[in-house]
Protein backbone atom coordinates (compact mmCIF):
# COMPACT_ATOMS: atom_id res chain seq x y z
CA UNK A 1 0.00 0.00 0.00
CA UNK A 2 1.60 3.28 -1.09
CA UNK A 3 1.68 6.04 1.07
CA UNK A 4 -0.99 7.79 -0.85
CA UNK A 5 -3.60 4.89 -0.89
CA UNK A 6 -3.32 4.97 2.85
CA UNK A 7 -4.24 8.54 2.96
CA UNK A 8 -7.18 8.01 0.50
CA UNK A 9 -8.35 5.09 2.90
CA UNK A 10 -8.16 7.23 5.70
CA UNK A 11 -9.99 10.09 4.14
CA UNK A 12 -12.21 7.08 3.15
CA UNK A 13 -13.28 6.28 6.46
CA UNK A 14 -13.22 9.77 8.05
CA UNK A 15 -16.22 10.90 5.39
CA UNK A 16 -17.90 7.48 6.35
CA UNK A 17 -17.76 7.53 9.98
CA UNK A 18 -19.13 11.15 9.98
CA UNK A 19 -22.04 10.14 7.81
CA UNK A 20 -23.30 7.44 10.60
CA UNK A 21 -22.74 10.05 13.04
CA UNK A 22 -24.50 12.70 11.61
CA UNK A 23 -27.35 10.01 11.74
CA UNK A 24 -27.26 8.49 8.09
CA UNK A 25 -27.67 5.13 7.43
CA UNK A 26 -25.42 2.32 6.80
CA UNK A 27 -26.01 1.85 3.68
CA UNK A 28 -25.34 5.27 2.65
CA UNK A 29 -22.08 5.43 4.46
CA UNK A 30 -21.23 2.39 2.66
CA UNK A 31 -21.80 4.02 -0.54
CA UNK A 32 -19.85 7.20 0.31
CA UNK A 33 -16.99 5.58 1.52
CA UNK A 34 -16.79 3.38 -1.30
CA UNK A 35 -17.48 6.13 -4.23
CA UNK A 36 -14.21 8.06 -2.32
CA UNK A 37 -12.03 4.89 -3.46
CA UNK A 38 -13.96 4.67 -6.93
CA UNK A 39 -13.20 8.61 -7.59
CA UNK A 40 -9.29 8.18 -7.13
CA UNK A 41 -8.42 5.63 -9.37
CA UNK A 42 -5.65 4.21 -6.79
CA UNK A 43 -6.91 1.48 -6.88
CA UNK A 44 -9.07 -1.54 -8.52
CA UNK A 45 -12.68 -0.06 -8.65
CA UNK A 46 -13.97 2.87 -11.01
CA UNK A 47 -11.37 4.83 -12.09
CA UNK A 48 -8.71 2.78 -11.65
CA UNK A 49 -9.92 -0.41 -12.28
CA UNK A 50 -8.47 -2.73 -14.44
CA UNK A 51 -9.32 -3.54 -18.25
CA UNK A 52 -10.12 -7.09 -20.09
CA UNK A 53 -8.34 -8.74 -22.58
CA UNK A 54 -10.35 -6.59 -25.34
CA UNK A 55 -9.40 -3.45 -23.66
CA UNK A 56 -12.53 -2.53 -22.75
CA UNK A 57 -13.30 -1.61 -18.57
CA UNK A 58 -16.32 -3.65 -17.08
CA UNK A 59 -16.94 -3.44 -13.61
CA UNK A 60 -19.15 -4.66 -10.63
CA UNK A 61 -20.75 -4.03 -7.66
CA UNK A 62 -22.95 -4.74 -5.37
CA UNK A 63 -24.60 -3.60 -2.15
CA UNK A 64 -27.04 -4.81 0.87
CA UNK A 65 -28.82 -3.62 3.68
CA UNK A 66 -29.22 -5.83 7.12
CA UNK A 67 -33.12 -4.72 7.75
CA UNK A 68 -35.29 -5.47 4.77
CA UNK A 69 -32.22 -8.23 2.98
CA UNK A 70 -32.56 -5.55 0.39
CA UNK A 71 -29.64 -5.60 -2.70
CA UNK A 72 -28.93 -4.20 -5.76
CA UNK A 73 -25.53 -5.16 -8.06
CA UNK A 74 -24.17 -4.56 -11.13
CA UNK A 75 -21.90 -6.19 -13.46
CA UNK A 76 -19.81 -5.73 -16.92
CA UNK A 77 -21.17 -2.55 -16.78
CA UNK A 78 -18.95 0.12 -18.34
CA UNK A 79 -18.39 4.19 -18.66
CA UNK A 80 -19.19 5.05 -15.18
CA UNK A 81 -17.03 6.35 -12.10
CA UNK A 82 -19.73 5.01 -9.61
CA UNK A 83 -20.56 1.27 -9.98
CA UNK A 84 -21.60 1.31 -5.73
CA UNK A 85 -24.49 3.85 -6.59
CA UNK A 86 -25.54 1.90 -9.96
CA UNK A 87 -26.21 -0.59 -7.71
CA UNK A 88 -28.10 1.30 -5.44
CA UNK A 89 -30.22 2.87 -7.51
CA UNK A 90 -30.67 -1.30 -8.93
CA UNK A 91 -31.73 -1.74 -5.33
CA UNK A 92 -33.95 1.09 -4.94
CA UNK A 93 -35.41 2.36 -7.89
CA UNK A 94 -36.22 -1.49 -9.60
CA UNK A 95 -37.50 -4.78 -8.19
CA UNK A 96 -34.35 -6.72 -9.67
CA UNK A 97 -31.53 -7.12 -7.94
CA UNK A 98 -28.90 -7.87 -10.76
CA UNK A 99 -28.52 -5.45 -13.59
CA UNK A 100 -25.52 -6.68 -16.31
CA UNK A 101 -24.06 -5.83 -19.05
CA UNK A 102 -25.01 -2.58 -21.75
CA UNK A 103 -28.25 -2.79 -20.45
CA UNK A 104 -26.65 -2.06 -16.78
CA UNK A 105 -24.46 0.89 -18.34
CA UNK A 106 -28.07 2.51 -20.02
CA UNK A 107 -29.75 2.37 -16.66
CA UNK A 108 -26.79 4.21 -15.58
CA UNK A 109 -26.84 6.67 -17.97
CA UNK A 110 -30.00 7.10 -17.42
CA UNK A 111 -29.96 8.15 -13.96
CA UNK A 112 -26.90 10.99 -14.98
CA UNK A 113 -24.14 9.15 -12.92
CA UNK A 114 -20.55 10.21 -13.29
CA UNK A 115 -19.31 8.73 -16.43
CA UNK A 116 -15.69 8.08 -17.06
CA UNK A 117 -13.61 7.25 -20.43
CA UNK A 118 -13.86 3.89 -22.49
CA UNK A 119 -9.98 3.48 -21.85
CA UNK A 120 -8.53 4.06 -18.64
CA UNK A 121 -6.66 7.42 -18.70
CA UNK A 122 -3.43 8.19 -17.21
CA UNK A 123 -2.59 4.86 -17.11
CA UNK A 124 0.04 2.52 -19.57
CA UNK A 125 -1.89 0.32 -21.74
CA UNK A 126 0.15 -1.96 -24.15
CA UNK A 127 -0.73 -4.67 -26.79
CA UNK A 128 1.45 -7.93 -26.23
CA UNK A 129 2.01 -11.22 -27.49
CA UNK A 130 1.08 -14.06 -25.47
CA UNK A 131 3.66 -15.41 -22.84
CA UNK A 132 4.16 -18.56 -20.87
CA UNK A 133 4.36 -16.45 -17.63
CA UNK A 134 0.85 -14.77 -17.92
CA UNK A 135 -1.39 -17.15 -17.50
CA UNK A 136 -1.38 -19.08 -20.54
CA UNK A 137 -4.99 -20.90 -20.56
CA UNK A 138 -6.86 -17.70 -20.42
CA UNK A 139 -4.53 -15.95 -22.74
CA UNK A 140 -4.56 -19.33 -25.20
CA UNK A 141 -8.49 -19.59 -25.05
CA UNK A 142 -8.65 -15.22 -26.16
CA UNK A 143 -6.75 -15.70 -28.83
CA UNK A 144 -8.42 -18.43 -30.22
CA UNK A 145 -11.84 -16.70 -29.58
CA UNK A 146 -10.49 -13.68 -31.81
CA UNK A 147 -8.09 -12.73 -35.02
CA UNK A 148 -6.76 -10.04 -33.08
CA UNK A 149 -4.15 -8.97 -30.73
CA UNK A 150 -4.90 -8.53 -26.78
CA UNK A 151 -4.60 -5.20 -24.67
CA UNK A 152 -3.12 -5.21 -21.27
CA UNK A 153 -2.33 -2.89 -18.52
CA UNK A 154 0.70 -3.45 -16.08
CA UNK A 155 -0.56 -4.82 -12.90
CA UNK A 156 -0.69 -1.93 -10.34
CA UNK A 157 -1.36 -3.38 -7.13
CA UNK A 158 -4.66 -2.30 -6.76
CA UNK A 159 -7.29 -3.98 -4.66
CA UNK A 160 -11.07 -4.11 -5.15
CA UNK A 161 -12.75 -1.80 -2.75
CA UNK A 162 -15.28 -2.89 -0.07
CA UNK A 163 -16.59 -1.52 3.06
CA UNK A 164 -19.30 -2.62 5.84
CA UNK A 165 -20.85 -0.42 8.64
CA UNK A 166 -23.76 -0.26 11.48
CA UNK A 167 -25.33 2.53 12.18
CA UNK A 168 -27.37 3.88 15.06
CA UNK A 169 -30.67 2.10 14.49
CA UNK A 170 -28.65 -1.29 14.50
CA UNK A 171 -28.38 -2.02 10.79
CA UNK A 172 -25.66 -2.95 9.08
CA UNK A 173 -24.52 -2.77 5.75
CA UNK A 174 -22.33 -4.17 3.08
CA UNK A 175 -21.10 -3.27 -0.51
CA UNK A 176 -18.27 -3.75 -2.54
CA UNK A 177 -16.87 -2.43 -6.07
CA UNK A 178 -14.43 -3.91 -8.57
CA UNK A 179 -12.59 -3.86 -11.99
CA UNK A 180 -11.96 -7.43 -12.05
CA UNK A 181 -8.30 -9.04 -12.07
CA UNK A 182 -5.82 -9.08 -14.97
CA UNK A 183 -6.15 -11.30 -17.54
CA UNK A 184 -9.81 -11.43 -17.38
CA UNK A 185 -11.72 -12.92 -20.41
CA UNK A 186 -14.23 -10.33 -22.00
CA UNK A 187 -17.71 -11.14 -19.94
CA UNK A 188 -16.16 -12.43 -16.71
CA UNK A 189 -17.72 -12.07 -13.13
CA UNK A 190 -15.92 -12.11 -10.07
CA UNK A 191 -17.91 -12.36 -6.51
CA UNK A 192 -18.13 -9.45 -6.22
CA UNK A 193 -21.94 -8.53 -7.51
CA UNK A 194 -22.88 -11.81 -6.43
CA UNK A 195 -25.01 -11.73 -3.27
CA UNK A 196 -23.90 -13.83 -0.64
CA UNK A 197 -20.28 -14.41 -2.34
CA UNK A 198 -18.83 -10.80 -2.38
CA UNK A 199 -21.46 -9.07 0.10
CA UNK A 200 -24.19 -10.18 2.03
CA UNK A 201 -25.61 -8.32 5.28
CA UNK A 202 -28.19 -9.37 7.81
CA UNK A 203 -29.25 -7.72 10.94
CA UNK A 204 -29.51 -10.83 12.71
CA UNK A 205 -26.08 -12.06 11.84
CA UNK A 206 -24.03 -9.17 10.34
CA UNK A 207 -22.15 -7.98 7.47
CA UNK A 208 -19.25 -8.90 5.22
CA UNK A 209 -17.32 -7.26 2.41
CA UNK A 210 -14.93 -9.49 0.58
CA UNK A 211 -11.57 -9.25 -2.11
CA UNK A 212 -9.70 -11.77 -3.36
CA UNK A 213 -9.65 -14.10 -6.01
CA UNK A 214 -13.76 -14.42 -7.64
CA UNK A 215 -14.28 -17.80 -9.01
CA UNK A 216 -13.00 -19.29 -5.39
CA UNK A 217 -14.86 -17.05 -3.17
CA UNK A 218 -18.04 -17.83 -5.72
CA UNK A 219 -17.19 -21.80 -5.38
CA UNK A 220 -17.63 -21.38 -1.20
CA UNK A 221 -19.95 -18.58 -0.97
CA UNK A 222 -18.23 -16.78 1.18
CA UNK A 223 -19.94 -14.04 2.66
CA UNK A 224 -22.83 -16.18 3.78
CA UNK A 225 -20.99 -18.20 5.39
CA UNK A 226 -19.51 -16.00 7.55
CA UNK A 227 -22.71 -15.12 8.58
CA UNK A 228 -23.78 -17.94 9.05
CA UNK A 229 -21.37 -18.78 11.44
CA UNK A 230 -21.86 -14.97 13.23
CA UNK A 231 -25.94 -16.13 13.44
CA UNK A 232 -24.60 -19.61 15.14
CA UNK A 233 -22.82 -17.60 17.52
CA UNK A 234 -19.28 -17.14 16.63
CA UNK A 235 -16.89 -14.06 16.86
CA UNK A 236 -16.37 -12.04 13.71
CA UNK A 237 -12.82 -13.04 14.09
CA UNK A 238 -13.38 -16.85 14.80
CA UNK A 239 -16.16 -16.88 11.20
CA UNK A 240 -13.50 -15.07 9.22
CA UNK A 241 -11.21 -17.35 9.91
CA UNK A 242 -12.38 -19.98 9.74
CA UNK A 243 -14.11 -19.36 6.47
CA UNK A 244 -11.18 -18.64 5.07
CA UNK A 245 -9.34 -21.15 6.35
CA UNK A 246 -12.04 -23.68 4.28
CA UNK A 247 -11.06 -21.42 1.47
CA UNK A 248 -8.07 -22.10 1.44
CA UNK A 249 -7.45 -26.16 2.57
CA UNK A 250 -10.63 -26.56 0.05
CA UNK A 251 -9.74 -24.92 -3.15
CA UNK A 252 -6.67 -23.37 -2.58
CA UNK A 253 -8.40 -19.65 -2.93
CA UNK A 254 -7.06 -16.26 -1.44
CA UNK A 255 -8.99 -13.35 -0.13
CA UNK A 256 -9.37 -11.07 2.46
CA UNK A 257 -12.45 -9.95 4.44
CA UNK A 258 -14.44 -6.68 6.50
CA UNK A 259 -16.80 -8.49 9.17
CA UNK A 260 -19.11 -6.19 11.41
CA UNK A 261 -21.55 -7.82 14.01
CA UNK A 262 -24.70 -5.95 15.27
CA UNK A 263 -23.30 -5.70 18.58
CA UNK A 264 -20.36 -3.72 16.93
CA UNK A 265 -17.30 -6.18 17.20
CA UNK A 266 -15.63 -7.10 14.15
CA UNK A 267 -12.59 -8.65 12.49
CA UNK A 268 -9.94 -7.27 9.27
CA UNK A 269 -8.80 -10.76 8.07
CA UNK A 270 -6.64 -12.14 4.96
CA UNK A 271 -5.13 -15.40 3.74
CA UNK A 272 -2.97 -13.41 1.48
CA UNK A 273 -0.21 -11.19 2.02
CA UNK A 274 -1.53 -7.91 2.16
CA UNK A 275 -4.69 -6.45 2.11
CA UNK A 276 -5.20 -2.56 2.86
CA UNK A 277 -7.91 -2.15 5.24
CA UNK A 278 -8.46 0.10 8.28
CA UNK A 279 -11.21 0.94 10.29
CA UNK A 280 -12.38 4.00 12.60
CA UNK A 281 -14.79 4.36 15.64
CA UNK A 282 -14.23 8.18 15.88
CA UNK A 283 -11.75 8.36 18.37
CA UNK A 284 -8.11 9.15 17.42
CA UNK A 285 -6.71 8.60 14.14
CA UNK A 286 -8.23 5.76 11.32
CA UNK A 287 -6.35 2.79 11.70
CA UNK A 288 -5.01 1.89 8.32
CA UNK A 289 -2.70 -0.67 7.26
CA UNK A 290 -1.87 -3.48 4.63
CA UNK A 291 -1.58 -6.48 7.08
CA UNK A 292 -4.17 -7.46 9.72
Amino acid sequence: MTAVQADCLTAALQIGYHLLDRGASALTAVEQTIGVLEQSGLFNAGRGSHVQLDGVRRMDASIMEGQELLAGAVASIEGIVHPISAARLVMEQTSHVLLVGKPASAFARHFQLERQPRRPSGHAVRKTTMTRALAPKTLQLYRAMTSGGLVLRERAGKETVGAVALDRTGTVAAGASTGGIDLMLPGRVGDTPIIGCGVYADNVSGAVSMTGLGEGIIRIAVAKDICDRLERGMSPAMAARAVLRKLVTRIDGAAGTLVIAPDGRFAIHHVTPRMAAGWWDGKGRPVVKDRF
